[in-house]
Formats: structure tokens, sequence, C-alpha cells
């Protein structure tokens, strides 16, 4: 089954009730950006998913290799750089803390698989945006 999300923009700032059907969550822009600040921004919901999906691609592999490992915890920034033309260049910088009694080259190989996880594949793939024509008033 596909992915899906919907959300609800309400009047304040720019905040937006985001949910999956089963659980939510707001978004919102910096005050900087005349948002309220009451929420992860969308740079910030992109860089957690790739987050989350690295640290938990750490602990799968582990698990299923046997390898002891305690803590996974990962610190996500992001540069966007304005090129010639317009187009935008993203430069991710991760830093993955991996705790557990684990060789060098097991945690390299953690760290491996992270920067392979699914999120991280999927964008760097091809992304087609398809629109389709709702009237003014969608039910959400």
């Amino acid at each position: 089954m596909a992915t899906q999300i919907k959300i609800k923009n309400i009047p304040t700032g720019y905040q937006s009730i985001i949910s999956n059907g089963k659980h939510s969550i707001v978004g919102d822009e910096p005050i900087a950006a005349k948002g309220t600040d009451l929420g992860l921004a969308p740079t910030e919901l992109v860089l957690s998913g790739i987050a989350m999906c690295k640290v938990a691609t750490v602990r799968n592999v582990a698990r299923r290799k046997g390898w002891e490992i305690g803590d996974v915890d990962a610190e996500l920034s992001q540069v966007v750089t304005r090129l010639p033309g317009g187009q935008l260049s993203t430069r991710v910088e991760t830093i993955l803390h991996i705790e557990g009694d684990i060789t060098e080259e097991q945690r390299a190989k953690l760290i491996k698989e992270a920067d392979n996880c699914y999120v991280t594949r999927m964008i760097r793939g091809d992304w087609d945006f398809a629109h389709s024509n709702e009237s003014e008033s969608v039910q959400v």
C-alpha cells in the first residue's frame, strides 16, 4: 500500500496538522518566516525522516547479525546552495553515535548500511510530482 499523508493547514502562522490516519504531528515555520514556531518546519521533517530511517537501519542490521548494540543516535544537518540557473544543491551531513561493544569493521558496516537506507535511496531516486485538480473545498 502506498504511503499517504493528509495535512490540514490552519490560519495561525503556517501551522499544519499532519496525519497518516493513525498518528498526528504539528508542522509550522519559524517566527522569522512568519510562522508560530510551534512545530517542525518542512525541511526539519525531511531530515527527521532520513534520520529515523538511518537509525532504524542500524538497529535492523545489528539485530540480523546478532551484534549487541545500545542506543543509536543521529545528528543531521543540511546546507542548501543555489546553483547558477536557480537549481538547488543540498548537502546532508550525518553524525551517527552507536553504543555497543562492536569492532570498527562492524561500526563501518552499520554506517555504510545507514547511508544506504531506503529513505535516502528514495530521495536520491527520481521523483514524479503528480497533482490532481480538486475543488477548493476538499474533505481532509
